[in-house]
């Protein structure tokens, strides 16, 4: 998982999972680097995959999960994945400051840095209208400008995809 590129796994660490659905990534963590200590918190604002991830994980004491749209902790890193590919009818400009907002409370919740990722455009500029793809240069110069950090984009690791990670100062 390209997100995961972002996180240092020498140490022990906290992770924000935004958009955590019934919490796949914690299953991804437990396969891959189950022996490495996350703190890992999982967010979203289904009140039902919140539910669910409950019940699936009950048993990790290294693991919460909250109905939310933003952080209630800061942490070492925060990753969000696919939750900015599907705008439906929103308008662009909406769908431009539920972005900006959810960088920033990204931001405002992440001591190290944080990943996202977004639909690349397709060659043909075509696409479903109710999918939000963008070129990276819009999303990459926005985090550089307005929380200085440093921003590496990831791309051509056979999707049509691309992952930010975005690292503070």
């Amino acid at each position: 998982m390209q997100l995961l590129r972002l996180c240092d796994f020498s140490a022990p660490f906290s992770l924000n999972d935004v958009g955590c659905g019934y919490g796949a990534l914690l299953a991804f963590l437990s396969r891959r680097h189950k022996r490495k200590e996350i703190r890992y918190l999982g967010l979203d604002l289904s009140a039902a995959m919140i539910a669910q991830a409950r019940q699936l994980w009950r048993k990790r004491s290294d693991a919460e999960f909250v109905v939310a749209s933003a952080s209630p902790r800061v942490a070492d890193y925060s990753m969000a994945s696919g939750i900015f590919n599907v705008k439906l009818d929103h308008s662009d400009a909406l769908w431009t400051q539920f972005i900006e907002a959810t960088l920033a409370a990204m931001h405002a919740t992440s001591r190290r840095g944080f990943a996202v990722n977004f639909l690349a455009p397709l060659a043909d500029g075509a696409g479903a209208p109710e999918l939000y793809r963008v070129q990276p240069a819009l999303w990459t110069t926005y985090c550089e400008r307005e929380f200085g950090a440093e921003v590496e984009v990831l791309d051509n690791y056979g999707m049509r995809e691309y992952t930010l990670l975005v690292r503070m100062p």
